[in-house]
């Protein structure tokens, strides 16, 4: 995949109404070594390491402060294009059309490329999991999934294996399971944009989950490279912020 043209993909348009922030959760604070560093520029970071040029970011119209704080990408050590995610609801309550919908907004910009696919909300470690995912792919590989221990299979889409590392199934938020891996990230090839692509706009499907089962059932293959060491922190309720401050204070 290392020969491949990347591309970075960040979505970005939920509206973050459980947080209830005065501004885009993408920005919340992390503050290290005295300096501010959102929450997305995690994952930027994590892109721009491994030579990842051009990320897209997928907002919704209200996301004006995390396009200024980003810009043109220059800052960053890439280049940066946005696009805007056309809410399904005239009401302005939902956060999105969800998580299919947004990686597909970017079609356009990603469809002849190789895929590199993080959440905005989120930390990561080590910093180069697109790198260790992009050197362990195969020739044949469709995807690769980045995947980390979890103790809170409810809140993940959990990924089930065989001894090969062949993904056979992703369950998603299971409130029971024996699986203890997550996906965290992805990186995937053309040819899975291209399913996921016919299966939003052809077959109407907004799970991810089950557009990436249904490619694996259709012989798509995936593969699971495993963070052993790594940490995932997903920023989505003030539990989870205040385990980010703790593991932060005083770095």
């Amino acid at each position: 995949m290392h020969n491949d043209e990347l591309i970075g993909l960040v979505p970005a348009a939920g509206k973050g109404v459980r947080l209830g922030l005065p501004y885009p959760k993408e920005l919340y604070p992390v503050i290290r070594n005295n300096h501010y560093k959102p929450i997305s520029q995690f994952v930027l970071d994590s892109l721009t390491s491994s030579a990842v040029s051009h990320v897209v970011f997928v907002i919704n119209e209200t996301k004006h402060q995390l396009m200024g704080f980003f810009g043109s990408g220059r800052r960053f050590g890439c280049s940066i294009s946005y696009v805007v995610q056309e809410s399904s609801s005239d009401h302005g309550l939902s956060t999105s059309p969800g998580l299919a919908h947004a990686l597909d907004s970017a079609y356009h910009l990603v469809r002849d490329k190789t895929v590199c696919f993080g959440m905005a909300d989120t930390i990561m470690q080590p910093v180069n999991v697109f790198d260790r995912a992009l050197a362990s792919a195969n020739a044949d590989d469709d995807a690769i999934l980045i995947l980390f221990p979890t103790e809170r299979p409810e809140k993940f889409g959990m990924v089930h294996t065989d001894s090969n590392r062949r993904v056979l199934e992703i369950v998603d938020k299971p409130k029971e399971t024996d699986l203890f891996e997550m996906w965290g990230a992805i990186v995937w090839r053309l040819r899975f944009t291209e399913f996921l692509h016919e299966a939003v706009n052809r077959l109407g499907i907004s799970d991810f989950a089950e557009i990436m089962n249904r490619a694996i059932q259709q012989g798509f293959r995936f593969r699971g490279v495993t963070m052993n060491e790594g940490v995932y922190i997903d920023l989505g309720t003030y539990d989870e912020i205040c385990e980010l401050d703790m593991r932060y204070r005083g770095e």
